[in-house]
């Protein structure tokens, strides 16, 4: 009796409607629940629809296989019907995300209430670039500019026949051949996916390069050259096989061997008797790398939102002239949209390395590539062990395309123009430093830029920047981060 009547209490406070959902949740048919509306009280429905087909249009080249490997949904899977717009731009970023593709549109064709196609327009880029390059051997446009009196004969002229997209699998081929300051020839090839789940992919590389000039030390955080005219003083030879592990969109596994040989000419022994250490004139080494690739980002070359997390574990042994060398380095950067215009994002890098005395060529730290900072361009930061944390505020100025452009794979150009604050802060330390006075120190760079983003992964910055030096000046990079 007393159950009955709290049984029917229960029933009167609750809504007639919300009871039928109850119900229909008890009887095992979700794609019939209704979900409150915040703003109305009225209630939304939530049903599911089903993915009958995926169509895709423009991959004349690019197989329809590698395109479906990439996305989050799939045909015959049943999705939400709220979340449909979300997923459809979520598919949209990871297929530019290939790097295949200048424009990419995603739409749906409602054929009734419970059932949508997928219609997946692409527009192919030019995967066959006989590039004809021209790059300065120095470490970036003002070093070349101002320290070395922009001579051209410190630039590297270059010629790469690459295919991005080999058969249409996502193979990557390419030959290289470049004159100038450094000789180099090399051969590379990749292939995503050997069996019919793509997860695992196999490459394969041949590289080498002599110069008749090389810094062979580093002084008061500067490096010193030295140049034989008519003699290659030093040479460099690789190769190497890899294997790659894409279990999902995300996540990448990739364990390279490779096997290096160092040559250098006895002028640089007698300059440095550490470049690689004891006098040694060769230095022979099998090196063993594992990779981790962590992409949860709305685009990987120039990361605007989300999450990305690149680890190295590498292990050095000698053949000749080298003992032992292992490292641990990693880079994670955090991108945030924080309003429609709005961004912020903060990138980590550093490494650790033992044991800690090793070869000067070994030994490199900030300056070189793209770990630099901001602000300490015309310097050299050696370090067995380094970190630098970056900080940068956006604003979000243009975001547009150029279409109809005369150039078949040219014919959307995106532009993108973000002005920016940012903080630079970074610390390496160096058993060795001889008369450098940047390293074992903390160090902050901050100013102000803008990025421009195109085609192809262009990206060029032009940033002003001041350090703890009280120096100032205007740089530029090109595709560097």
């Amino acid at each position: 009796m007393a159950t009955d009547y709290y049984l029917a209490a229960v029933l009167n406070v609750i809504h007639p409607r919300c009871l039928l959902y109850i119900i229909l949740l008890l009887c095992g048919m979700p794609h019939l629940v209704h979900a409150q509306s915040a703003d109305t009280g009225s209630f939304v429905l939530m049903e599911k629809q089903h993915i009958r087909s995926i169509h895709i249009e423009g991959n004349k080249r690019t197989r329809r296989s590698i395109i479906l490997r990439e996305m989050s949904v799939a045909e015959g899977e049943k999705i939400s019907k709220l979340k449909v717009p979300d997923e459809m731009e979520v598919n949209r970023k990871r297929l530019m995300n290939l790097s295949l593709f200048s424009e990419v549109v995603v739409n749906t064709v409602v054929i009734n209430d419970t059932t949508i196609d997928w219609h997946i327009k692409v527009r192919e880029q030019w995967y066959i670039l006989p590039e004809l390059t021209l790059k300065l051997a120095d470490r970036n446009f003002n070093v070349w500019w101002n320290e070395q009196n922009h001579d051209i004969r410190r630039a590297n002229l270059g010629v790469a026949f690459k295919h991005r997209n080999f058969r249409g699998n996502l193979e990557e081929l390419s030959a290289t051949v470049q004159v100038g300051y450094t000789q180099k020839f090399g051969l590379e090839y990749f292939r995503p996916y050997i069996d019919k789940k793509q997860q695992h992919g196999l490459g394969a590389s041949f590289f080498f390069s002599q110069n008749e000039e090389t810094f062979y030390t580093t002084d008061s955080n500067k490096l010193k050259f030295v140049k034989k005219p008519g003699t290659y003083i030093i040479r460099h030879f690789e190769m190497a096989a890899q294997y790659v592990h894409r279990p999902g969109y995300a996540n990448r596994h990739t364990i390279e061997l490779r096997y290096r040989d160092f040559m250098a000419n006895d002028t640089i022994v007698q300059l440095n008797a550490d470049y690689y250490k004891k006098a040694a004139r060769q230095l022979q080494l099998m090196e063993f790398t594992y990779r981790y690739d962590l992409n949860k980002v709305d685009n990987w070359n120039y990361p605007l939102t989300g999450l990305k997390v690149v680890g190295y574990a590498v292990v050095r042994v000698g053949v000749k002239g080298f003992d032992f060398q292992s490292y641990v380095s990693g880079e994670v950067g955090y991108f945030k949209r924080l309003g429609r215009k709005w961004l912020w994002s903060e990138v980590l890098r550093g490494r650790l390395t033992a044991p800690d005395e090793q070869p000067y060529t070994f030994r490199y730290a900030m300056g070189n590539s793209s770990e630099y900072l901001r602000g300490y361009e015309y310097y050299v930061i050696d370090g067995s062990q380094y970190g630098l944390l970056r900080s940068n505020f956006k604003y979000e100025l243009l975001n547009t395309a150029i279409r109809n452009f005369p150039i078949k794979y040219l014919a959307v150009i995106p532009v993108r123009v973000y002005p920016k604050v940012f903080v630079d802060v970074g610390y390496a330390a160096n058993r060795f430093p001889g008369n450098s006075y940047l390293n074992n120190r903390a160090l902050v760079g901050y100013g102000v830029g803008v990025d421009v983003v195109s085609a192809y992964d262009f990206k060029l910055r032009l940033e002003y920047a001041w350090n703890h030096l009280g120096e100032k000046g205007l740089f530029l990079h090109v595709n560097s981060e």
